[in-house]
């Protein structure tokens, strides 16, 4: 905007605010908000749901929050004043949003509206902790009417209590946490697409599915990397090769020429339809500038959903101005192809229009500093000196976030977002009784009418789930499990937790004993794989047979083992051994009665070494009668070396058969530790429970009741030893030894020990009673006769002391009299008191 003659501002010219004006509004509001609040009845739930605007009462806000102080004052007039010249230069545009009214009904300029506040949460110092905390904690509350801002900008504060807000409150709101956090953010005003105004997700993907397939791509990528072979020399036809991929090539353009039909006509099918207010819609949302906290780009934080945007990104169609705690910007540049060209230079005065300069950034506003001498002194006016007008600070109080508000995140611990073919549901944590935390849904259709797969996130349960996914076209569950679970188990795939059902097992091979890392169910098969074993074993495969239908009296069919077909067990290669001699795969075939083994190979061999074994048909006798030569049947690839020995080949087949009947009770414990893991899984899922941390004393009952069970001890034993200091036969019962029971003579003796005692105690209080009196009755005397010999002496002053001595003696005799008079009436009775107290005792009830 390029300077006008009536840029310049005049101190005089400017306009006053009235006190009494503000005074008279700020009641209005005050006795408007009391009406409102008397028609307003509390709905008593479990949930602490957020309050509304009508219920803040504004009698309880600071005095910055009700009036402005005289350099507020002074700030409004200079916006005011640009404010005028900007819609005289530019009367095209809409006016600019500068000083919105606060909740209290009293215009505050949006600068200081900012409250940079530092919190102590480690989430809150990244702008990913900020965006997603303002984007979850609160609620929107569209504009009204969408092409205009809105006529109130209300304080963090209020936004943080009410928890909802329009994006103006929103971005108000994360800008501010942004700048305690160090970040180089403004708050900006412009337009954008109906779909950002009014959050609307159900045309973009889910951020969950579209970091899940990344991931996805990621492994496959690492797996290929890691795992990758050099593949064998092709010695196929090249010609052959070559017309079968042009085929290919003919099939795949065909496949995609349809695809891209269907893409489009899909495209068009969920194609919004035409938004009458295209590029009026009046948005908010933050600028994060490149630079501050090693940011190499500028970026765009949209704060209703806390997705992030490059600036060129088309759902913003333009900026009307800008702003952060220092300044003010308003944009100089052409919008018409929405921010694709944009520069963010604020420092550009051609495109970015600054309300304020100083050391600030800031104004071509300037209050002039010269004396009314100075002004009629021509030779002066090129030396005047004009002083930057600074930003006073924000009239917000500072910023505060409950742990419980940073729990619970959302409005009352719950939000759910439309995506496209998705839905995704936030739970605070704590809130379900099974831990769930996030559920997202996804459909074929785009009405979530199909559900296709449902995945669940868990916190904080005691079985160590974390991750579930159900897929319902074929009904399959799959769940993760964290470290520190029972059996070590990783994940769970399955159909449903019957025995004998087709699933597939994941272990943490480093926390078991067998290094058990996967094993896989399917039908009558049952697949083991290990991990780092000292025998080298890694794959394990077993094809069981059909159990025996005729049951025991009392047996379970699912109890019953399954008889072993086929075993097949693989090794890894054991330098430490030739590799004629290191098993590399055997096999138990049971029903066969055979056993085969095959040997590594050595580097120059091609084929390795292997041997077969038939089974005697009485494996229990041992003895060597039932070898026979023809039950060994072996392959050596050298062919100097020379045959083994029958005695050889006997005791390998020996060896052989004890590695079967382990072989045999592995699987069979393989089978058990499958039912105890579906029964347990079973039995946590009827039963779920939380962990929860002994620090948390607001949730942890067993925690809050072992505090109380221990303060209410430590009551009962200060009331114990309380009551034991005030037994008065504790002393007597010390000089006998404390002993646990008592004996008619112990009795009579405690009894008569303590009516002595008492006794003594009542004459012992009567002496000194009655010395007190002989010696105030001495004293008084001495005074008198001193009196009698000094009388025709003495003067006025000293007549008076021994008239006040007197009386103060005769007082104390009286006294002391009436003490001694009382303490004899009363001493018999103390003494019956204490003998039926005794009596009534229930130690001595029984010898008395």
């Amino acid at each position: 905007m390029e300077a006008a003659p009536e840029r310049d501002l005049d101190i005089e010219d400017a306009p006053e605010q009235d006190d009494e004006v503000q005074v008279d509004f700020a009641q209005e509001a005050l006795e408007e908000l009391d009406r409102a609040l008397s028609t307003v009845q509390i709905n008593n739930s479990a949930l602490p749901m957020p309050a509304k605007r009508e219920e803040l009462n504004n009698k309880q806000c600071p005095l910055s929050y009700k009036r402005n102080c005289q350099k507020e004052k002074l700030l409004i007039a200079l916006a005011e004043n640009f404010r005028r010249q900007f819609t005289h230069l530019y009367p095209d545009r809409k006016p600019l949003f500068l000083s919105p009214l606060n909740e209290c009904g009293v215009e505050k300029f949006v600068s200081t509206t900012l409250r940079p506040t530092v919190l102590p949460y480690p989430d809150l110092f990244h702008w990913e902790g900020c965006t997603n905390f303002v984007s979850d904690f609160l609620s929107l509350e569209p504009l009204d009417p969408p092409t205009d801002p809105p006529r109130h900008l209300y304080s963090p504060t209020c936004v943080l209590q009410t928890q909802r807000g329009s994006c103006f409150d929103f971005s108000t709101l994360l800008c501010s946490l942004l700048l305690a956090a160090g970040y180089n953010a403004y708050c900006v005003s412009g337009y954008a697409t109906k779909d950002v105004c009014f959050l609307n997700l159900c045309h973009q993907e889910c951020p969950l599915l579209a970091n899940r397939e990344k991931g996805k791509m990621e492994e496959q990528a690492a797996t290929a990397l890691n795992y990758s072979v050099k593949p064998p020399r092709d010695l196929s036809s090249g010609f052959e090769r070559r017309q079968e991929e042009t085929r290919q090539k003919e099939v795949q353009a065909v496949r995609l020429k349809k695809q891209q039909e269907a893409d489009r006509l899909q495209e068009e099918l969920e194609k919004p339809p035409p938004d009458p207010l295209y590029g009026l819609r009046v948005h908010c949302w933050v600028l994060v500038k490149c630079g501050a906290r090693e940011v190499p780009e500028d970026f765009f934080i949209e704060p209703l959903s806390g997705k992030t945007f490059p600036t060129t990104d088309e759902n913003f169609l333009g900026i009307e101005s800008a702003w952060n705690n220092h300044n003010h910007w308003v944009n100089m540049q052409d919008c018409r192809h929405g921010c694709t060209n944009m520069s963010f230079d604020l420092g550009d005065p051609i495109k970015w229009e600054y309300l304020l300069c100083g050391d600030t950034g800031q104004s071509l506003l300037l209050i002039p500093a010269m004396t009314k001498q100075q002004e009629f002194d021509e030779d002066e006016e090129d030396k005047e000196e004009s002083k930057a007008f600074e930003m006073p600070p924000s009239w917000v109080s500072e910023l505060h976030i409950s742990q419980q508000d940073m729990e619970m995140r959302c409005p009352g611990g719950v939000k759910v977002l439309q995506y496209r073919k998705a839905k995704l549901e936030k739970f605070a944590p704590y809130l379900l009784k099974d831990g769930l935390l996030t559920r997202l849904t996804t459909c074929h259709d785009l009405d979530c009418t199909h559900v296709c797969i449902v995945k669940e996130w868990y916190q904080h349960r005691n079985d160590h789930l974390e991750e579930r996914e159900l897929r319902k076209d074929g009904n399959i569950t799959l769940e993760h499990f964290r470290r520190g679970r029972s059996f070590a188990l990783k994940s769970h795939r399955y159909v449903t937790l019957t025995p004998d059902s087709d699933r597939e097992m994941e272990f943490y091979s480093q926390a078991r004993a067998d290094g058990l890392a996967r094993r896989v169910e399917a039908g009558s098969e049952m697949t083991e794989n290990f991990e780092d074993r000292p025998d080298f074993l890694f794959y394990r495969h077993t094809v069981f047979g059909k159990r025996n239908r005729i049951l025991m009296p009392g047996e379970n069919m699912e109890q019953r083992p399954r008889p072993l077909m086929k075993v097949v067990e693989r090794f890894h290669r054991d330098t430490t051994k030739p590799a004629s001699e290191d098993v590399e795969e055997r096999v138990f075939l049971v029903s066969e009665e055979r056993i085969q083994v095959t040997y590594h190979r050595d580097d120059d061999r091609i084929i390795p070494a292997w041997s077969i074994f038939t089974t005697p048909q009485d494996s229990g006798n041992k003895n060597t009668d039932t070898f026979a030569p023809d039950m060994a049947s072996t392959f050596q690839v050298d062919p100097f070396q020379k045959p083994s020995k029958n005695l050889f080949l006997y005791e390998t087949l020996m060896g052989l058969m004890n590695e079967q009947e382990k072989v045999a009770q592995r699987i069979k414990d393989s089978e058990k530790e499958v039912r105890a893991i579906l029964e347990l899984r079973q039995h946590e899922e009827n039963t779920i429970e939380l962990h929860i941390s002994i620090y948390n004393t607001a949730r942890n009952d067993k925690a809050r009741k072992h505090r109380e069970a221990l303060e209410r001890m430590a009551e009962e034993a200060r009331l114990r030893r309380e009551e034991k200091e005030l037994d008065f036969l504790a002393p007597f019962l010390a000089q006998l030894g404390d002993p646990d029971q008592l004996t008619r003579q112990m009795a009579l003796q405690l009894r008569s020990d303590c009516l002595a005692d008492l006794k003594q105690r009542l004459i012992d209080k009567a002496n000194r009673i009655q010395a007190r009196f002989e010696k105030e009755t001495q004293e008084l005397q001495q005074k008198q006769q001193w009196y009698q010999k000094n009388q025709l002496t003495m003067n006025k002053e000293d007549e008076d002391q021994y008239l006040a001595f007197c009386s103060d003696a005769m007082f104390r005799i009286h006294i002391f009299k009436l003490r001694l008079s009382r303490h004899k009436d009363r001493a018999p009775q103390k003494y019956l008191a204490l003998d039926e107290k005794l009596r009534r005792d229930p130690r001595l009830t029984p010898f008395l």
